[in-house]
């Protein structure tokens, strides 16, 4: 394994580890026992440590911005706190307003969760100050750990080997650290924030060109972030898996491992899908990876749950960082265990020693999770905002979330919803009950990624474990939507049914106010002729710019597709048949002899189809029926994502043709050109320049040539 090198004497920067030293005297965390606990955090995390703090028997505390008012994490608590206005900086990052709900609530221990305020030292600090238990570990670790180039010189004190590094104080310019760094790291190297982490501040450096610009974009970013802009310059590993060790201390001396996790699957240095154990880790390395995490934490005074972060490359590995809380990721740890971590958390903050030594912790089958975000992978992977109409969670997984169906999401905070975990004999088996479990996912009003995480962890790659920490930065279209064949089948199938009776074919029932219900074949309004079986009936549907008919029959049992090639190819057919009964809105299909369970929202603007993750909306379908031209309603407009409108170019009654910009929003720095997916008339212009508006908000109606509007 390899270790740092050391730089000359009249060098202008320094290897961090020509100064490697023991970490002076910490202060140990105080740790007594405490019955009300007060959770500094919202969302899923928020949720995951009430509940474990109920079941412990304690009293809980809940805190809120007004943006949060009315979420999950709120009910969860026995009581809850306002902190102020929806900005962080005003709520979940204000001490002042978390010590203050403290007080009021009569909390006397503060779990930090993870984000926001949970790696600040001041923080911790300033519980321990106002008499409140800290859950987690003591100031002072959290203060030698959070700096990278801190805390690369307690891991070398420890034995712990690290890569080859050069820290550059502020200040320092490229030319006088270029001959250096291409000699002790080489090429590739990785620019790095030394005060910080979370992917800011980091800027990988293939060539000598590259590297001014690169430390000071790196400079700027880590400024921004951390208001320090030293850096590391670390020899950047091409093809490395991250793989972290989850540790655990009492405040009696016991300082365990509770294995390892793998977490490859980054994109742009943030996790996407986390696993346990690591699947491909030599069981030598294993114990030496282990070994060295328990080895920094017993030597710098760690307490409490912690991970310690490496990069393993074959078979030698190397020190990333320490973050000194709870991970997302915990949960895969939990079910390869059998352990409860929130609850060892609470159980190590009241004093009370770990209940078990290391030979008791033993490793049961494989256990994979991924992170549900409110994002648009379509989109550069942008946040998005919107209210969630239908939220459905798998009922045969692990599911940590809060989000619920009609809740609104902002753009205020990390727009993580949910995490999506699976536990199985062995690996093979918990990733096929992922599959499962995000098939049985859906989420209709609001953009998330279900589909790119079901794209992503079927493929061949991701099955064969054939990944590194570059693997999808380096492969941005290996995962492309599937065609739209299902969602257009399943959607015009829906639309025909909720127009024949609403119920399902075969149990009309009579409108308001027509006599004979059920009994009647006038009622049904699905094709039905006297002395003839039904005719077909007609669903257009507008598609990607695209508008194809479909014309559906009830007694042959099938849905043909006729029109353009653009919305799935002209002169298909399908046969199709109710799979048994399902409560709407899910829908099972028999489709060409495979069985497919889908969600179908038929609603007054559009058709939204969930099918393997993968949500497809089309703007509203007509009906025809006997072969008549369907009025085609097909120009509703909604905005993609939340934005302010910078322009609008129709008005009410201007004619417009498929592809003419009918409105101009702006939304992440960009401007988004809205236009018209069909010939026709604009019926109605639903925003004004200056307007802010959210995801799905409508923006305009073009009512189709010779359609009703």
């Amino acid at each position: 394994m390899t270790t740092s090198t050391t730089s000359p004497a009249n060098s202008p920067v320094t290897s961090p580890d020509e100064t490697a030293t023991a970490p002076g005297p910490v202060t140990a965390p105080a740790c007594r026992p405490f019955g009300t606990l007060l959770v500094a955090n919202r969302g899923e995390i928020a949720v995951r440590v009430l509940r474990a703090a109920r079941e412990a028997g304690l009293r809980t505390v809940a805190v809120y911005s007004d943006a949060d008012r009315d979420a999950p994490h709120v009910a969860e608590a026995d009581t809850a706190v306002r902190l102020g206005p929806a900005p962080a900086a005003e709520s979940y990052l204000s001490v002042p307003a978390l010590l203050a709900a403290a007080r009021t609530a009569g909390a006397d221990a503060v779990h930090p969760g993870y984000g926001f305020l949970s790696e600040r030292a001041g923080f911790a600090r300033a519980c321990a100050d106002a008499g409140l238990v800290f859950v987690g570990p003591s100031a002072d670790v959290i203060d030698l750990m959070g700096r990278k180039d801190e805390a690369r010189r307690i891991a070398v004190a420890a034995g712990v080997p690290v890569v080859p590094a050069l820290e550059l104080p502020s200040g320092t310019e490229a030319a006088e650290v270029l001959e250096q760094a291409l000699a002790e790291v080489g090429l590739p190297l990785l620019v790095k924030a030394a005060a910080g982490g979370g992917g800011k501040g980091m800027r990988i450096v293939r060539s000598a060109a590259e590297l001014t610009d690169a430390l000071a974009a790196a400079r700027r970013e880590s400024m921004a972030a951390f208001g320090d802009d030293t850096m590391l310059l670390e020899r950047y590993v091409e093809r490395g898996r991250h793989i972290e060790v989850q540790v655990l201390a009492d405040a009696h001396g016991c300082v365990l491992h509770l294995f390892e996790r793998d977490c490859s699957v980054q994109r742009r240095h943030q996790k996407v899908v986390e696993e346990a154990p690591a699947a491909t880790l030599p069981e030598h390395v294993r114990e030496a990876v282990t070994g060295a995490a328990v080895r920094l934490a017993r030597h710098v005074g760690y307490v409490n749950a912690g991970t310690v972060e490496f990069l393993v490359d074959g078979e030698d590995f190397y020190f990333l960082e320490v973050n000194t809380r709870l991970q997302v990721e915990h949960p895969v740890t939990e079910l390869v265990t059998g352990l409860d971590l929130v609850r060892l958390q609470l159980d190590v903050a009241q004093g009370r020693p770990l209940p078990f030594g290391q030979e008791d912790v033993r490793l049961d089958g494989h256990a994979i999770e991924v992170r549900v975000y409110a994002e648009d992978p379509d989109a550069g992977f942008l946040p998005q905002a919107g209210t969630a109409r239908t939220v459905r969670w798998p009922q045969r997984a692990r599911v940590d979330e809060a989000l619920r169906s009609g809740q609104q999401v902002g753009t205020w905070y990390d727009p993580m919803l949910a995490k999506v975990v699976v536990h199985g004999p062995d690996r093979d088996a918990a990733r096929r009950r992922l599959l499962a479990a995000l098939d049985a996912t859906a989420i209709t009003g609001l953009t998330t990624n279900t589909g790119f995480l079901r794209r992503l962890t079927a493929s061949d790659a991701y099955a064969a474990a054939d990944i590194d920490t570059a693997w999808l930065d380096r492969n941005p279209g290996a995962f492309p939507r599937p065609e739209p064949d299902v969602a257009l089948c399943a959607a015009a199938w829906a639309v025909a049914d909720a127009a024949g009776q609403g119920h399902g074919w075969g149990h009309g029932q009579a409108r308001s106010g027509e006599p004979h219900g059920d009994r009647s074949p006038f009622a049904t309004g699905d094709g039905w002729r006297l002395g003839g079986r039904p005719v077909e009936v007609a669903v257009r549907l507008v598609h990607d710019g695209g508008t194809a008919t479909l014309r559906v029959d009830r007694t042959g049992g099938s849905v043909s597709l006729e029109g353009s090639a653009d919305a799935g190819g002209s002169g298909r057919r399908w046969e199709v048949r109710p799979a048994g009964r399902a409560e709407p809105p899910a829908l099972r299909l028999e489709i060409d002899g495979t069985v497919h369970d889908l969600l179908v929202e038929v609603g007054a603007r559009e058709v939204t189809v969930v099918h393997r993750g993968e949500v497809v909306s089309f703007p509203r379908p007509e009906l025809a029926a006997g072969g008549e031209a369907a009025a085609t309603g097909g120009g509703a407009l909604t905005a993609p994502m939340p934005g302010t409108v910078v322009a609008v170019n129709a008005t009410q009654g201007q004619a417009v043709s498929a592809g003419d910009v009918l409105v101009v929003m702006e939304a992440m720095k960009m401007e988004l050109p809205l236009r018209s997916p069909v010939d026709g008339v604009v019926a109605s212009v639903d925003v004004a320049v200056g307007d802010r508006i959210a995801l799905g908000h409508p923006v305009a109606e073009v009512t189709a040539d010779g359609g009703t509007g």
